[in-house]
């Protein structure tokens, strides 16, 4: 049976091919930059949460850092490539246990916050979008930190007998306002305070607050518990996870 040419479908011309080459080439690039892009606007994020849960001033719990940066049907694996870059890049520095910010990191979240291509490719949560709101208030007059002989100093509450009466007028009044019984959800308590303090010290003056019988940590159920209330709580050493504080 003799070849039978279909003409309805000429041969395509050495130019034509050359074309869909450029053009699967070009889509390769595309692809590629896009691809890129979505890297950087990643390392942005975790760039973001790092410097909001205080990494430029102190070191950080690669766990608290896992917590706020991976999302349902993530794993912290898949962000390993992204912290390896950003150490890389002198942006972050780590050990097994801790990580933090460096002021080159702090430069490039700047640089990266700032360009006009990055964006969320989901939905956001309230503690993204307070970070967010802070770094714009912040940049807008309040400097995220002051360096003092070499050192980021922000910590507004500098000592634990510092610290004491200023957490007891916040859990009194918050007691008072809301008429809450004696018995102050700490994730209040941790917003009224804010950045004068960072998150780990915080955790640690309370836990010291309640070996000297000064208040007790409670845990049980919390009504209406969301995932920023129950990061915004205390969990201790054995990983048993405390919501509120009553005065002893």
């Amino acid at each position: 049976m003799g070849f039978c040419y279909d003409y309805r479908f000429p041969a395509l011309s050495i130019e034509a091919i050359a074309q869909f080459k450029n053009m699967a080439t070009e889509s390769k690039k595309s692809e590629s930059k896009k691809s890129e892009s979505s890297s950087a606007h990643e390392a942005t994020r975790v760039l973001l949460a790092l410097w909001d849960l205080g990494g430029l001033k102190e070191k950080v719990k690669k766990g608290e850092l896992t917590k706020r940066i991976v999302r349902t049907g993530q794993k912290s694996a898949n962000y390993q490539p992204i912290l390896t870059d950003l150490a890389d890049k002198k942006a972050i520095t780590s050990d097994n246990k801790t990580i933090s910010l460096s002021d080159e990191g702090f430069k490039l979240l700047s640089a990266g916050l700032a360009d006009p291509t990055f964006e969320f490719d989901t939905q956001i949560g309230a503690k993204t979008a307070n970070a967010l709101l802070r770094w714009m208030r912040e940049s807008n007059g309040v400097k995220p930190a002051v360096e003092t002989n070499g050192k980021h100093d922000v910590t507004s509450i500098a000592s634990y007998e510092e610290f004491k009466p200023i957490a007891l007028e916040v859990y009194n009044s918050l007691n008072r306002d809301y008429n809450l019984n004696h018995l102050v959800p700490i994730y209040l308590i941790r917003r009224e305070i804010g950045d004068k303090v960072p998150r780990s010290q915080f955790n640690e003056w309370f836990l010291e607050m309640q070996s000297d019988d000064i208040i007790q940590l409670i845990g049980g159920e919390m009504p209406e518990l969301t995932p920023d209330k129950s990061e915004d709580s205390i969990m201790t050493e054995l990983g048993s996870m405390r919501y509120y504080i009553k005065c002893l």
